[in-house]
C-alpha cells in the first residue's frame, strides 16, 4: 500500500479528531483507540502515524469541541443580528431541550467532558482548553442582570442531572425548572 498524500493525511487527522470529539462527549475519554479508529473508518495502526499518544488526541479533541462551541455561539449571535439576549435565550432553549439531553455526542463539551477533565486533566492541555472554554462560555452567558457563572452552573447541572435521570418524569422536570429559573428574570 502506498503512502498517503499530505492532504489526505491532514484529512485523516481531522476525521479522527472529529470522531474522537464526538465519542469522548458521548462515552468519555476511556474509549479505546481501537474503537475510536474503527468509528473513524481507519485502522488502529494509523492512529500512531497521526498522534504521539491518546492523551495528545484527548487534548486536540477537547480543543476541537470547544472551537465548535465558540462557533455555535458566534452563529447564534449572527442569527439574532448581534442581539446578545436573543442569542442567549435561544441557547438556553436549546441547551435545556430533550434533544440536547439525548445527544451528548453533538452536545456541550462543558457537561460531557467535566468528569474526565477533572479526573485526568491536571497539568494537561485539555484542562487548560477546558478552563478557557468554560470562561468563554460564562462570558457569553453574562447579562447586566445575571452572572454568567451562575447561569452556566444552572445549565450544566440541569443537563447532567436530566441525563442521569433520563427515562423518569424527573428528567423533564429538571430541564423545565432550570429553564424557568434562567428565563424568569428576563
Amino acid at each position: 500500500m502506498g503512502r498517503v498524500s499530505q492532504a489526505q493525511a491532514e484529512e485523516n487527522r481531522r476525521r479522527v479528531v472529529d470522531t474522537a470529539s464526538r465519542l469522548f462527549r458521548e462515552q468519555g475519554t476511556q474509549v479505546s483507540v481501537a474503537d475510536l479508529m474503527k468509528a473513524a473508518g481507519m485502522t488502529h495502526g494509523a492512529f500512531y502515524k497521526q498522534f504521539a499518544s491518546k492523551e495528545a488526541l484527548v487534548d486536540e479533541a477537547t480543543a476541537h469541541a470547544f472551537t465548535e462551541l465558540a462557533r455555535h455561539h458566534s452563529a447564534g449571535l449572527e442569527r439574532h443580528d448581534g442581539q446578545r439576549e436573543a442569542a442567549q435565550q435561544a441557547l438556553i432553549d436549546t441547551y435545556l431541550s430533550v434533544e440536547h439531553r439525548d445527544d451528548p455526542a453533538d452536545g456541550c463539551p462543558v457537561a460531557a467532558l467535566a468528569t474526565d477533565i477533572a479526573r485526568d486533566g491536571e497539568g494537561r492541555e485539555a484542562r487548560r482548553v477546558y478552563t478557557e472554554g468554560v470562561a468563554d462560555f460564562t462570558h457569553f452567558l453574562t447579562t447586566d442582570d445575571q452572572d454568567g457563572i451562575v447561569r452556566l452552573c444552572t445549565l450544566f447541572g440541569a443537563l447532567v442531572l436530566s441525563r442521569a435521570t433520563k427515562g423518569s418524569p424527573l428528567s423533564g422536570e429538571i430541564l423545565a425548572a432550570a429553564h424557568a429559573a434562567l428565563t424568569e428574570a428576563d
